[in-house]
């Protein structure tokens, strides 16, 4: 929603798992917000500081709100949970619905379908959304590659 928790830790994620593979030359990879609540801002610190422990800097994004624009340009539009989904596919041209999917949709035995938002929770909810968000990366990035 506000592209300050779950979004940028899923493109931290996959920037590093590119990076990793030495394919990054291959991939645009970009994280936004269906809201602007938080327009311009860095991750949240909680967020940073779980992934930093994890080796992933997340300092340099910046929260941004999806435009128009992005539905043509980019090949996958990746959703944390079904709000947002749907918050999308009425906003998206009918000729790229097809492009969004949720994040979770790459872990279908998965025991949940959304990917938690944990901003109002505690501490670990941050680690949670991490533990999520990299086995989904790695099940994303091998039907991609």
């Amino acid at each position: 929603m506000g592209n300050i928790c779950r979004s940028p830790t899923a493109e931290g994620l996959l920037i590093s798992k590119v990076s990793a593979e030495n394919v990054s030359h291959k991939f645009e990879i970009d994280s936004c917000g269906t809201h602007d609540y938080h327009l311009g801002h860095s991750p949240d610190s909680r967020t940073q500081e779980a992934a930093a422990l994890r080796g992933i800097n997340l300092s340099d994004l910046r929260s941004r709100k999806i435009k128009l624009s992005d539905f043509e340009y980019y090949d996958l539009i990746l959703v944390m949970d079904k709000l947002n989904e749907k918050f999308l596919m009425n906003l998206c041209p009918n000729e790229y619905q097809y492009k969004i999917k949720l994040m979770l949709s790459y872990l279908p035995d998965y025991p949940i379908d959304e990917v938690p938002d944990p901003y109002y929770g505690g501490e670990d909810g941050f680690d949670q959304v991490l533990d999520i968000l990299e086995e989904a990366i790695e099940a994303l990035y091998e039907d991609i590659s």
